[in-house]
């Protein structure tokens, strides 16, 4: 049965090494079997102003401004992301699936930096004018386990988060916890130490039933 056409948007969170880029291409390859309009993005970034944002927060060029400057700019970010691709892609019809959301900021800058999480949600709801997921998948494993595979040799490298200390991701690991137990109607936690089909599989099957329709 063909799902029905009208755009859903669908975000992957997590910390480090968690797997969430590949579980985001895998799900959108799958939903493009369906004749579906995809469109596969991330944050920071996603479209152009977002991405010269994202070179300058995480080539650690804002680490001076502090963290309030770092929110605002992941902020500005998320502004030109939403208005340029996202809405437009939804409004269009196609399913949104993005590597990371507004969600991040509240882990990342509230949890890990200790911004204040309702100014955050403020300034977050300004720059996406109230846009909210339909689903988020949170994929999750130990910190450790994370950290050390964007170590290792075949890894993409460490980005200025990712070079953060082990207390600063546990934060981080909680904060993502804390989110999903208050939202569970959005949230799918998923244990991120299963291999890459397996969890492919599960999110496939999590995603059919919260989209009501039927692979």
């Amino acid at each position: 049965m063909r799902p029905a056409v009208r755009g859903r948007f669908i975000t992957f969170e997590g910390g480090e090494g968690t797997g969430k880029s590949t579980q985001a291409a895998m799900l959108a390859d799958r939903l493009k079997t369906f004749g579906l309009g995809v469109v596969l993005t991330r944050e920071p970034g996603g479209s152009p102003g977002a991405e010269a944002i994202r070179h300058v927060i995480l080539s650690g060029a804002a680490k001076p401004l502090g963290p309030h400057a770092e929110a605002i700019l992941f902020a500005a970010a998320r502004d030109d992301h939403v208005r340029q691709v996202i809405r437009p892609a939804l409004a269009a019809g196609h399913w949104v699936i993005s590597d990371r959301f507004a969600d991040s900021t509240l882990v990342y800058q509230g949890s890990g930096r200790g911004l204040d999480i309702d100014d955050l949600s403020s300034v977050i709801s300004f720059a996406t004018a109230g846009l909210r997921p339909d689903m988020t998948i949170l994929l999750d494993l130990p910190v450790e386990i994370g950290l050390a595979r964007k170590h290792a040799p075949d890894g993409e490298g460490w980005n200025r988060f990712e070079a953060e200390a082990l207390a600063f991701h546990s934060r981080v690991r909680a904060g993502y916890h804390a989110l999903a137990n208050r939202e569970p109607a959005r949230w799918r936690c998923l244990d991120g130490l299963q291999s890459a089909e397996k969890l492919a599989d599960e999110i496939w099957r999590l995603v059919a039933k919260r989209m009501e329709f039927e692979p």
